[in-house]
């Protein structure tokens, strides 16, 4: 018996978990909305991100006082007595082994711990991360490809487009909130990248002309307006689930 598979899947790779301290080697603002800070540390050595939206926990330290660096047993992350640290999640931007680099690019938005961490911070800063615990591995030449996001999931948008053939022209729709935004891809002329409110971007959706096969999908940003744009693709265009992939990044409370 022949068992028929489906071309071009992503692939999952898990990584073992570790955490590492990061010092600040360096800062700059880009595009008015982000912080881009480069990290260095010996730890980084064996730090691997093969997927373009991977995401590593950022540790951020407590103004009140330091905090015990967790350990990972076989049972699983125990951490010590004191102080557990506010985390959030971001994607790693680029990684140079041979400098042991890490960057990130860190939104800049009123309220948020790690926006106001980032806006604060200094060469010398330090903070401790953990993973990426795995990676989704896509394919990079999908004949048409969608990506859907706000500010939040840019990062992981621009590293994808770095990463994709000169010939694959992808189609971005971007929930904007600040239009000093559209610099931070202004780069890649081959993508289609418009700057929309979430209305706009469903009803782009809604007519936009898939192929029968060979595309791929991805959304991301508020997890209301990824839900609705991801039942709109799967429920009512019926898009295969296996190229649709839709995480929510944030969550209106």
């Amino acid at each position: 018996m022949t068992i028929q598979t489906k071309p071009k899947l992503p692939e999952r790779v898990k990584n073992e978990l570790k955490f590492r301290e990061l010092t600040v080697k360096s800062k700059q603002t880009v595009a008015g909305c982000f912080h881009r800070i480069v990290f260095t540390s010996p730890e980084l050595v064996g730090f691997s991100s093969q997927g373009f939206d991977d995401h590593v926990k950022v540790f951020f330290p407590p103004e009140n006082g330091d905090f015990v660096r967790p350990s990972v047993t076989d049972d699983g992350i125990v951490w010590g007595e004191g102080l557990r640290p506010v985390s959030r999640d971001y994607t790693p931007l680029s990684f140079d082994a041979a400098r042991n680099e890490l960057t990130l690019d860190f939104y800049i938005h009123d309220g948020g711990v790690a926006s106001m961490w980032a806006d604060k911070a200094a060469v010398g800063d330090t903070l401790l991360i953990g993973g990426p615990r795995g990676s989704l591995v896509i394919p990079t030449d999908y004949t048409f490809q969608l990506y859907i996001c706000d500010e939040s999931g840019l990062p992981a948008v621009r590293r994808r487009l770095l990463s994709l053939p000169e010939h694959i022209s992808p189609v971005v729709l971007v929930n904007c909130h600040h239009a000093q935004t559209h610099e931070y891809l202004s780069e890649f002329e081959h993508a289609r990248v418009e700057w929309l409110d979430i209305e706009s971007i469903a009803r782009n959706v809604s007519t936009i002309e898939f192929p029968e096969n060979d595309y791929f999908v991805w959304i991301t940003g508020e997890g209301h307006d990824v839900k609705q744009l991801s039942d709109e693709l799967l429920e009512n265009r019926g898009l295969d689930a296996d190229y649709v992939r839709a995480v929510a990044y944030w969550h209106n409370k």
